[in-house]
């Protein structure tokens, strides 16, 4: 009777055990990094509530250059964040060919595998770049597309354009840009700025077109209109969690945890949450509890 009360508390202690190390809180910290961009500080934000309200232990790490973050995930000093697919395509795997954005997914997906990554499921929120005109202007030169906007300079419109250095020299930037769609900016048409300044030039009139990226809450927020890509030039840059392997195969409710929140992003709910933080100065943390709380993951 004795052994079969000690092998039943035995067996009890064994479970308890058992179950105490199979919790989420009890395993190494899960590190969230994020790149020095709104968009990118806000969802480590909320990747951090959200883990942690899973019980979770996170250690959360923002605010860092896409290049370190990216090595530092490679490294295993980071272990999920917040990737673009199209930055994955072309700045770390060097692919120059033009995708379609399942081809850009599948692609990124296979190649970073490789090296330990796993991409999981792609939201809605593509932040790939794109051209903004304020709606008066783009209307009286009926402009809607960047082929009208082509037709426009090649016709001797004098409009001057907003970028960035970066995009002003990238092999998928403006050059290749100006080639697909058949126009060419002057160069004292083109006037080069830090890509936050591009906004405030467009919004005071000081040029015709700015660089912008889509899911930027300045876009909404300041009225401008975004030109069309009629002719699918800018790859796609759909927002994505990337995680290590090993650390997912260590916590494999990670996955439907984190597809759960990429499930509800696309580029209006991206660009209203970045205007929260851009335009209208709340915290990242409030913006992001509110977001988990209305989307139901809280």
């Amino acid at each position: 009777m004795k052994h079969s009360i000690f092998g039943r508390a035995l067996a009890l202690i064994c479970a308890m055990s058992a179950a105490f190390w199979m919790t989420p809180a009890s395993a190494a910290p899960i590190v969230v990094g994020g790149k020095n961009i709104t968009e990118q500080q806000l969802m480590a934000e909320m990747t951090t509530q959200l883990l942690e309200a899973k019980g979770f232990t996170v250690t959360k790490k923002d605010g860092m250059g896409s290049a370190v973050l990216r090595q530092a995930q490679e490294n295993g000093q980071i272990d999920v964040y917040w990737e673009y697919t199209g930055t994955s395509l072309i700045t770390y795997n060097k692919v120059t060919e033009r995708l379609s954005p399942a081809e850009t997914y599948r692609k990124v997906k296979e190649l970073d595998a490789a090296k330990g990554l796993v991409w999981l499921n792609p939201s809605k929120a593509n932040n790939t770049y794109a051209f903004a005109m304020n709606p008066d202007e783009a209307k009286k030169l009926g402009i809607v597309t960047l082929s009208d906007l082509a037709k426009a300079v090649r016709d001797g419109k004098k409009l001057t354009f907003a970028c960035n250095s970066e995009f002003y020299a990238r092999p998928d930037g403006l050059r290749p840009l100006e080639k697909t769609y058949g126009f060419e900016f002057n160069r004292d048409q083109i006037k080069r700025m830090d890509t936050g300044l591009t906004y405030q030039a467009l919004k005071d009139r000081q040029v015709d077109i700015a660089l912008v990226f889509a899911t930027d809450g300045r876009v909404p927020a300041l009225n401008f209109v975004v030109l069309k890509d009629d002719k699918g030039f800018f790859p796609d840059y759909a927002l994505t969690p990337v995680i290590r392997k090993a650390v997912l195969d260590a916590n494999p409710s990670l996955g439907p945890i984190l597809n759960a929140l990429s499930a509800k992003l696309d580029v209006p709910t991206m660009a209203r949450l970045n205007a929260s933080v851009d335009v209208s100065k709340k915290s990242f943390s409030d913006v992001a509890r509110d977001f988990l709380k209305q989307a139901g993951l809280l």
